[in-house]
């Protein structure tokens, strides 16, 4: 029996709705991640460093299509709760357009401006090259990055969300298998892994997209549209916090690579990177999540059913806090194997990626609190809180850690940096939810 939008959500039917975006959601982290693990293995520590180095910038460009994403599929599911299915399949078709229009743009300036961005993040001269040509291919596919970042949360808006797990899947399973063929097999090094990487994304962004355009038995499909600049910024509007979490997410990156140059060398980066492939995959349980929940948020503030809402939130946040204290102890417990599957050929690399390790598995307790918080104000269409909590939650709070604490502390004040930013991410999400109670009736 399929759950339907406009169902009643207990824990049961919550997760099981939910369980297809998680498992998205882990496995694109998955793969992300077996670019860092081949070109770690077969290709040395300094080309590992350098895609490490320019993953934040290509993660900011790809946020946009998250950000196309999470605030139109609220804007869509909102909609859907009004009864006015016609205008949120022109909304959804509108945003999909953009999306293709904005991604060739931001993949041309990408290309073009790849090596002294490259520069800018501190490259040195061992690692700059390396740098230029995994970024360069990558963001050539940006456009398809941005289509499947936009999907996937449409996909659940849809009542599809166990398609939108099998497009993820697919384009996995091509990632995996030609990482092996072009990293493995074929040493072509980080030009192979960004080529892997590229043509997954576009198994991945062209699937639904060919869904969608043909009739199908979801709740959206591409149709005709009319530009409408004011709904376009609406959608943005709403979900910049999206946005933001990828820009201060990046930012806050370039400075703990700073830090980890300044600190502890090429290492401390590398370092860093296996510590983020790790969060990645872990993170993507809690984002999964919000990505289940948003559209059945959106629907039900859309129909004014404020009970509904409220009901969700609860569990939502108890959940979010269970999750985290078992993040923290699997984290905690299962860092020396992680460490050894990305450095084990070096054995004081993998000592110091250990030690961090064990420090920055306190962050996860609250994570998935602050992600479902800035998410939940987004399907409410308040894209202004919830930007905020995003923006003071990364921008503000770590990087006031990252380079504060390693003052106090050395190398393992940068370890810490994550954990206190999230206490103090949480704190602010609470001081929000309290100030927005009555309005929202919850």
């Amino acid at each position: 029996m399929s759950i339907r939008l406009s169902d009643h959500f207990n824990y049961r039917r919550l997760l099981r709705f939910c369980l297809s975006t998680i498992i998205m959601m882990v496995f694109t982290s998955i793969y992300g991640v077996v670019d860092g693990l081949f070109i770690s293995n077969y290709a040395g520590t300094v080309p590992f460093a350098a895609i490490n180095l320019v993953m934040p910038f290509i993660m900011i460009l790809g946020g946009f299509g998250f950000m196309l994403g999470t605030g139109g599929s609220a804007l869509v599911a909102i909609t859907l709760g009004e009864g006015e299915h016609d205008r949120a399949n022109r909304y959804f078709s509108m945003i999909i357009g953009f999306t293709v229009v904005s991604g060739m743009v931001l993949s041309l300036l990408g290309v073009l401006f790849m090596r002294p961005i490259a520069v800018l993040l501190g490259a040195t001269d061992a690692m700059l090259e390396h740098c230029v040509i995994y970024g360069r291919t990558v963001l050539a596919f940006n456009t398809a990055f941005m289509l499947q970042n936009t999907f996937q949360t449409f996909l659940a808006t849809a009542e599809k969300p166990k398609l939108g797990l099998l497009c993820t899947v697919a384009a996995g399973v091509t990632n995996i298998l030609l990482d092996t063929l072009f990293v493995a097999v074929f040493p072509l090094g980080v030009f192979g892994a960004a080529l892997a990487t590229g043509i997954s994304q576009c198994v991945g962004g062209l699937i639904p997209f060919l869904y969608f355009l043909r009739p199908n038995k979801s709740l959206l499909r591409l149709t005709k549209f009319r530009f409408e600049g004011k709904t376009i910024l609406r959608a943005t509007g709403n979900g910049s916090s999206e946005l933001m979490s990828s820009i201060s997410g990046s930012v806050v990156s370039m400075l703990y690579n700073f830090q980890l140059l300044k600190f502890a060398g090429e290492n401390g980066v590398a370092v860093y990177g296996v510590l983020m492939y790790v969060q990645f995959i872990f993170v993507a349980v809690f984002i999964g999540y919000t990505i289940g929940t948003a559209p059945i948020i959106g629907y039900h503030y859309g129909a004014d059913n404020s009970t509904e809402v409220r009901g969700i939130l609860k569990k939502s946040l108890f959940l979010m806090l269970l999750g985290g204290l078992l993040m923290m102890l699997l984290a905690f417990l299962l860092g020396t194997p992680i460490a050894e599957i990305f450095v084990g050929y070096n054995k004081p690399l993998l000592k110091m990626t250990v030690a961090a390790f064990h420090i920055f598995s306190f962050s996860f307790i609250l994570t998935g609190v602050n992600i479902f918080m800035s998410s939940f104000f987004t399907a409410l269409g308040n894209g202004a809180v919830s930007a905020a909590i995003s923006f003071l939650r990364t921008l503000v709070f770590q990087s006031f850690s990252v380079m504060v604490l390693p003052l106090l502390f050395g190398l393992n004040g940068i370890w810490y940096a994550l954990s206190v930013a999230e206490v103090l991410g949480a704190v602010i999400s609470m001081i929000f939810l309290i100030a927005n109670h009555k309005k929202y009736n919850l």
